[in-house]
């Protein structure tokens, strides 16, 4: 079978490439066509463009490069009408991948959407389209089924989420050998997730290593983005008691005492690691009103909107400053508040479905597509 993969985020990248593989398992003379990163590449195939290219953030960087998205989506148009594939996966990414779903539709090219969008969150009238242009809608979040199923009448999997699988298929590391190996004493890790865009990172950090000289006892290292050069990072790592690490997010998260992380998968990937955590989030002022008036929700963070309490401290925009920061991140280095919210993340892993979200949603495909 031909399989036609657009992921446009890292994210999408790592839960692109699970599926390819458990495709793989389900589908031998499987054939890879996609839009993606390194780690979809790994997987054999043909890729397209990367996301590293697609990646916009916010209102206003949308808007300055919307004449390259449209010439991104009329090429990407192009490119599936010649290589003809069976299916159309499509992983999140929603500005993007919609209206590639409704063209889709138009050509009879089966469409099928794993990871939902957040329409939960903001813009609900995409249901309209998604009953209009998805074959199957695979979601990776409990409350989502219910959101689909009983509120919009629109049938949908919950496979469980595929960070589970992420998470616990890794090799594990020597924490001693992995010090030594990147030049890390022996002190406790607090660790520094500030996203994976350019603008985004050089703003979260900003605030982020404002308060190292305040935890001396500690050693902070920062989890270099997949899409950016070491380079990018020099100028922040000039203070003492900074690391850059690139490609190693889940070894470090692996031996780290607390992380501080920008809001989004990351949030999620840290609580399945049980890594005490302070959310941060701070976005241009003109984005944040908007968005402040669009996205109805209590949180922000995948780990309390799960819940349905809040689990973890959010600071978000002026929230977010080196006073608050400091206290937060004081709060969950403490033993007693830490044990409490050991127990929060259990839960957590509970409500996310177990082990297994890829291979379930590769089976679902491939039994899908063979019976057409």
């Amino acid at each position: 079978m031909k399989y036609y993969l657009i992921a446009g985020e890292a994210s999408g990248d790592l839960h692109g490439a699970n599926l390819m593989k458990a495709l793989k398992q389900e589908d031998p003379n499987a054939h890879f066509r996609f839009w993606g990163g390194d780690l979809m590449e790994k997987e054999g195939g043909s890729p397209v463009k990367h996301y590293r290219d697609l990646a916009f953030m916010g209102f206003i960087e949308v808007v300055a490069n919307l004449k390259t998205i449209l010439k991104n989506i009329s090429f990407c148009k192009k490119d599936i009408e010649a290589f003809q594939p069976d299916v159309l996966i499509l992983i999140d990414y929603p500005g993007f991948n919609l209206r590639i779903a409704k063209w889709a539709r138009k050509k009879g090219i089966k469409v099928h959407y794993y990871i939902s969008p957040q329409i939960w969150a903001w813009k609900e009238g995409r249901i309209k389209s998604i009953k209009q242009d998805v074959d199957e809608m695979y979601v990776i979040l409990p409350f989502e089924k219910d959101f689909y199923e009983k509120k919009h009448n629109f049938p949908v999997h919950f496979v469980g989420h595929p960070l589970i699988d992420a998470v616990y298929d890794r090799a594990q590391v020597n924490p001693e050998q992995f010090r030594n190996d990147n030049n890390l004493d022996n002190r406790p890790i607090i660790a520094l997730l500030p996203g994976s865009r350019k603008q985004e990172i050089s703003k979260m950090l900003k605030v982020m290593l404002s308060i190292v000289e305040d935890f001396n006892e500690y050693q902070f290292v920062i989890a270099g983005a997949p899409s950016q050069e070491a380079s990018f990072y020099a100028p922040y790592i000039k203070k003492q008691n900074v690391h850059l690490l690139l490609n190693k997010t889940y070894d470090l998260l692996s031996i780290s005492n607390a992380a501080l992380v920008t809001s989004g998968t990351a949030t999620l990937e840290t609580a399945l690691f049980k890594v005490p955590q302070v959310v941060c989030y701070k976005g241009s002022r003109i984005s944040y009103e908007i968005a402040k008036r669009v996205i109805k929700l209590k949180y922000i963070s995948l780990v309390n909107l799960i819940l349905d309490k809040e689990v973890v401290t959010e600071l978000i925009q002026t929230e977010f400053n080196g006073k608050r920061l400091r206290s937060e991140l004081t709060y969950i280095l403490d033993d007693y508040n830490r044990a409490k919210l050991f127990l929060d993340y259990y839960d957590l892993e509970q409500k996310l479905g177990g082990k297994g979200a890829s291979a379930k949603t590769a089976k679902l495909i491939f039994d899908a597509i063979g019976d057409k």
